[in-house]
């Protein structure tokens, strides 16, 4: 199992993270230009096709957002005993919290629940879900975080910023498509699904690309605690939860392996744009996006036991 798990899912993964670490290198990509493609267009696309294909009930949606909302708020108060522990300043707490709780559901998970559940329409649905939950939590809690910590209170750009997303807009007319049963255009659903498709190679490559900006540093021991929450502590929060809300099946499959996710760019990103421990954040997402090629394969394992 672990062998076809390594062949199957994680080098398909690092491949393509490598080919877009290795392209970085040698033509120096426009990561901006790269970057808008995929929050812009590939990923609302591959979250409204998601949603609208999905067979998701209200009753499970419901559960789901149960479930990321019980995780969101035990990794919070990890973080906060562990920035007591250190005695971090508000601005290093802020961004210590993020680094646990903005994982990178979105340009890995998706093409992680891709690959692993070769395309299930539900897998997918529950992934786009929680991806589109991350992206609420990114601009509401991570920036108000930052934001509370400078004690710039510039909660109006927050706003604008929030109203910006694509992604919710994708997720709620993918809802209301697939509730009121329409069938979709085919200009519409041809340019959507060949978005859809494109989306694991896109995403990963991108992701390699960003990865390389940053350099690595390897002595810096906050950042291991980061790293050991977010890939072990974390997913024993997801398997206990899931035993909780009694879950089984492929949702329990792919809530587990959501939750063993790497530190998301994002934390990097808000940390570069409030010049709020750049630092710190680059080396989180870099190392626990390294290590992680370890942790998946073990709880890709662990996950297909439920």
């Amino acid at each position: 199992m672990i062998l076809d798990i390594l062949l199957e899912v994680v080098l398909p993964v690092f491949v393509l993270i490598g080919v877009g670490s290795l392209m970085q290198r040698v033509f120096e990509l426009d990561l901006y230009t790269l970057a808008k493609i995929n929050f812009y267009f590939i990923t609302p696309a591959a979250v409204f096709m998601s949603m609208y294909l999905s067979e998701m009930s209200g009753e499970l949606l419901g559960t789901i957002a149960l479930f990321y909302a019980m995780y969101s708020l035990i990794l919070y108060l990890i973080g906060c005993i562990v920035a007591k522990s250190f005695k971090f300043n508000k601005g290093m707490k802020a961004a210590f919290n993020n680094s646990i709780m903005l994982d990178n559901a979105g340009n890995y998970g998706m093409p992680i629940s891709a690959l692993v559940f070769k395309g299930d329409p539900l897998a997918a649905s529950i992934q786009a879900f929680i991806m589109s939950m991350q992206s609420l939590l990114t601009f509401t809690y991570g920036v108000l975080s930052i934001q509370g910590a400078q004690l710039k209170g510039n909660y109006r750009s927050l706003v604008i910023g929030f109203l910006k997303m694509p992604v919710p807009y994708a997720l709620l007319l993918g809802i209301l498509w697939n509730a009121l049963g329409a069938p979709l255009p085919t200009f519409l659903s041809m340019p959507l699904t060949y978005a859809q498709q494109s989306m694991v190679a896109v995403a990963l490559l991108t992701l390699g690309a960003q990865i390389v900006k940053y350099p690595l540093r390897l002595g810096r021991v906050t950042v291991y605690v980061s790293m050991f929450i977010r890939l072990l502590i974390a997913p024993v929060i997801g398997v206990t939860l899931v035993y909780l809300l009694g879950l089984e099946g492929m949702t329990a499959q792919a809530l587990i392996i959501a939750s063993g996710m790497p530190t998301g760019v994002n934390a990097s990103i808000l940390a570069e744009e409030y010049r709020n421990e750049p630092d710190f954040a680059a080396q989180t997402v870099l190392i626990s996006t390294l290590f992680n090629v370890i942790t998946l394969i073990g709880l890709i394992a662990l996950a297909r036991t439920f």
